[in-house]
Formats: C-alpha cells, structure tokens, sequence
C-alpha cells in the first residue's frame, strides 16, 4: 500500500484543481481495496461556477448560501418559498446586480475603511442590546460566519455610497417642480396616502404577439392565486419581475402624486386588502395590493426652541484637558452674571459666534442627541451645565419656546424628498440596467456537471 501514496496524493491534488475551476470530480476507488459490484465511480460533489460576471464569477456554493439566507428570511416572516428553480433565479439575478456595482465600484476606486464598517456593525449590535463578543455570539447560534457578515456589512455599505455617487448627488430638484408638485397634489384633492405592494410581469412594448400572450396568461394565474386567498408576498417571490419581488413586493407608503395615474386611478377607491385589476402599462402587467390608507390634511405643529450656545471645539492643539478647562472658566464667569452673548461672541468657535451664539429657531431633530437632550430639559432662560458632543464642549441658554404650524414649510420639504426620491429610484434602475446591459454575463445555472 505504501506504493499507492504518491498516486492518492496526485488525486488530491487534482480534485483540489478541479475544486478552483468550479468542475465536479469524479473519484474512483482502489480497484485492489473494491469488489466487483462496487467498482463504479463514487462521484463526490463540488463547487462549481453557475455565473461569470465580467471578471469575477459565482459558483454554486455561494448561491446556496445566499438562498439559505433568504430562506431564513422567509421562515421568521412565516412565509411559503417559491418553487426552487424560480427562487435560484431571483436569487442568483440579485447577485449578478450586486457583483457588477461592486467591481464598478473597485474600478473607479470607491472603498470602505474597516473603522467605517467596525462602526456600522456595533451600532447594529447597540440596536440589539448587545455588546460586541454577545453579538458575535448570536450570529455564530444562528450559524454565520461573523467574517462573512463583516464582509456583507461592507459591501452593503459600498453600495450604498456607490448609488449616492453615481445617482443621488446627479439629481436635483428645482423650486418650479416643487410649485408644480404641490399644484398637481391639490388639483387632485387627494391628500390621501397608500401603503402597497406591487407584483410586476414584465413585458415591454416590443414584445412578440406570441410571448405577450403567455405573459398574459401568467399575470392572469397570479391574479387568480391571489383571488383564491393565496399570500401576496410568497405569490410576489413566485411570480413577479420586480426588484424587490423576494421582499413581497412592498413599496411602502406612497402619496397621490408619487403614484402614477394608471396606479392612482386603479387605487383611489379601494380599501386596505383591496387588490386592483390586471393593469398594463409599457412595462408589463401590473397587480398592486392596498395594505392601508390613511389622510394627509392634518396641520403639522411642532415645538420649537430658540437657542444660543458657546462651543469650544477639540482639536490637535487643543486637548480635551485644556477645552474643559476654557469652558470651566467661562461657565464660573456666566454664574457670575457676564452676558451670554458677550462671552459667545468673544470666545465661541461656532459660525454663530457673531450673533452671540445665536442658533435661532431650533426644530426637533436638528440637533445631535446630546445637545439636543440638554436643551430640551431647560426652561426659558436657564443656562445650561458643560456637555459634550461629537463637535466639542458646549454651554447653551434656551431663550424660549413655541409651537409653530410647519405645513406649508413641511409640505415643500416633503414635495422635495418625494420627488427626489422618484428620481432616484428611476435613475437607479436606469444606471443598474446600462451597467447589465454592458457587462458579460454567462450562466451556467441550467449547465449538468
């Protein structure tokens, strides 16, 4: 037998090679070890390439271990999966999607620092109520690599950065279309707003008579699946084209003029539960669902707190030691009786510094949480003790406070999101289906090794 080692040791290496090139090896046993009726071939099962994106590739196991994922996914929301073959599809079209940003990404030199996603990923452990050694403890009973989640966190990140780059910052959004938004939005006299889900059959204008009648007759089964009671969401990752169909298919809450008219229209009289007709538009076949509804005419009145402060901000040459003791200084002055707005003007180095410190009318949420918890337990002319913030050390004084009705100002603002969020998301999928259209993509999904 001792013979038999380097010939065992030569099959190890090129089962190893044919592990690298995403081949399936098949390994025969010892002829002198195997009687007869054992002497066919013991396939052992490898990984293997099921897509080359460009110059990188995905192979069968990474699939599987994405599926895996959405699967549990499926299971926590008590969901019914979609037949295998369509959900490996959906699946493995979402990994080319990101595997072509993140190259783009690598070549136009974009990068996450490990600090960046060392920050994200203790905040998620915070959200949880965990430290980091519980976090990483929970991961690892649920059965994930902590390095692999490390490594999705980035590549989320990326992504996230990527889009902003390369879509939101292009977008802007003039005064004349917010006027024109509003007009259309009071024209209507639908201030109503739509939580729903959408299933999507694709099929652009160009389609061939025969194969729009087929996609017809598919949008037609999913709306008799879900006549017959059957989950939107598990009959929207079984059926529909859409982005998010794996999710469900939800496009969360929607106002009367983010919808399309064909949607709006199709909508307007239904109630939560409600489903629309098949719709057609040049996308496809449409079927939207109203999960809830409710009235958008309510004044918006906050409070608001007008407020000053004196900053004294860390730096290179400024310690921590030395700032704490500048702002003790000023603090004993201010008990003492001086002004607030003479000691900000001289010694501030916040842009406000010129006004005394001034900071004028202060929304909720404008502030960072620190300041934001100090000044809201201060009554009208009450200064407040040394706190510290992502900025430096700070001394405040509340001047007073008010409620103001922010509709209108509110009503722009919103305009402004809603449209830019419109043009983002159509920019986005423009952008991502340029990058597919110019990228090589081979599939091997369908190939039996």
């Amino acid at each position: 037998m001792n013979k038999l080692k380097p010939l065992i040791i030569t099959f190890q290496l090129i089962a190893t090679v044919c592990i690298a090139l995403g081949f399936n090896q098949a390994l025969f046993a010892d002829e002198s070890s195997k009687t007869e009726s054992t002497k066919k071939a013991e396939i052992l099962k490898m990984d293997r390439i099921i897509a080359i994106v460009d110059q990188v590739v995905i192979t069968e196991k990474e699939l599987v271990d994405r599926i895996k994922t959405v699967t549990a996914q499926f299971e926590k929301q008590s969901m019914e999966l979609p037949p295998q073959a369509i959900l490996e599809k959906q699946v493995l079209e979402r990994m080319i999607t990101d595997r072509l940003q993140l190259q783009y990404a690598a070549q136009t030199g974009l990068r996450v620092d490990d600090n960046q996603v060392d920050k994200t990923i203790e905040r998620i452990a915070a959200q949880n109520k965990l430290d980091l050694p519980a976090f990483k403890k929970a991961l690892s009973d649920d059965g994930i690599s902590f390095r692999k989640f490390r490594e999705d966190i980035r590549n989320e990140i990326l992504l996230a950065r990527l889009r902003e780059r390369e879509v939101e910052n292009r977008i802007n959004v003039t005064e004349s279309e917010i006027d024109n938004f509003l007009t259309t939005q009071a024209a209507r006299q639908d201030s109503d707003e739509y939580e729903i889900s959408h299933i999507l059959i694709r099929a652009p204008e160009d389609t061939s008579p025969e194969d729009l009648k087929k996609l017809r007759a598919k949008a037609e089964d999913t709306f008799a699946q879900l006549k017959s009671g059957k989950d939107f969401a598990q009959v929207s990752a079984s059926n529909s084209d859409a982005p998010n169909a794996l999710e469900g298919g939800p496009l969360g809450w929607k106002t009367s003029t983010q919808l399309p008219s064909l949607f709006l229209e199709a909508v307007k009289t239904l109630q939560p539960g409600d489903l629309t007709p098949i719709l057609r538009s040049p996308n496809g076949f449409h079927i939207i669902k109203v999960t809830n509804r409710r009235g958008g005419t309510s004044p918006l009145v906050i409070g608001q707190t007008h407020v000053r402060h004196i900053l004294i901000k860390l730096s290179e040459v400024v310690s921590e030691k030395d700032a704490r003791h500048r702002m003790d200084d000023l603090k004993e002055r201010l008990d003492n009786g001086e002004k607030f707005e003479d000691l900000a003007k001289q010694y501030s180095e916040d842009g406000s510094a010129s006004n005394g410190g001034d900071l004028g009318w202060v929304n909720p949420g404008d502030t960072v949480p620190e300041f934001e918890k100090t000044m809201t337990a201060l009554a009208p002319g009450e200064i407040s003790a040394i706190i510290k913030t992502p900025f430096g050390f700070h001394i405040m004084q509340v001047v007073e406070r008010r409620s103001q009705d922010m509709s209108k100002e509110a009503a722009r603002l919103k305009a402004r999101q809603e449209i830019r969020a419109r043009k983002s998301d159509e920019a986005f999928q423009d952008w991502v289906r340029e990058l597919r259209d110019r990228a090589f993509v081979e599939l091997r999904l369908e190939d039996k090794f």
